[in-house]
């Protein structure tokens, strides 16, 4: 198994530094094509926000639900700014959320004059309901993958996750 991991690791090493001409290059010393890396991403996450799902809502519903389930609440000023979308166009979406139930205001304590946006238990639940679903829906195409595929993909979990927070750290200073 060691020998199979080091010819996969060989083979992907090659495969990377034979396309060295991008202009995306992070370092010579490193396998990653940043050009590379990005088409993969923006491939797999069309297929991924796209999957069959039993409750239809927009991607910036759910993202705006995303935000407050993993962030914890948030000014509707700090919601304009990460999910890229105007204040009037962010205003409306909120009253939806609201009047369904996903979402509340409550005054920001540390400025009476301000609200905070807060999920609520059936708007979290949404949630959780659409990442279970496209688990399920994820999983037979796991399944078609080689143990050696499923263990890389496994392996750069990590950096993918330290990837996805530095972004957001970055996102929430702006």
């Amino acid at each position: 198994m060691f020998r199979q991991n080091d010819q996969l690791r060989a083979y992907i090493s090659l495969r990377y530094i034979s396309r060295v001409t991008s202009t995306h290059r992070v370092d010579l010393d490193t396998d990653l094509n940043v050009g590379d890396f990005t088409r993969v991403i923006e491939t797999f996450n069309r297929y991924y926000i796209r999957l069959p799902v039993v409750q239809k809502l927009s991607f910036t519903t759910l993202s705006v639900l995303d935000t407050l389930a993993v962030g914890g609440p948030r000014r509707l000023t700090e919601l304009v700014r990460t999910e890229q979308i105007s204040q009037p166009g962010l205003t409306q979406l909120v009253t939806r959320l609201e009047r369904d139930g996903l979402v509340e205001r409550r005054p920001d304590p540390a400025d009476g004059r301000a609200a905070l946006i807060h999920i609520t238990e059936a708007g979290r639940e949404i949630g959780e309901a659409r990442q279970e679903d496209r688990g399920r829906h994820l999983h037979h195409l796991v399944a078609q993958l080689t143990p050696e595929e499923r263990q890389v993909i496994a392996a750069a979990l990590p950096a993918l996750a330290r990837l996805a927070e530095l972004g957001n750290n970055q996102a929430a200073q702006r």
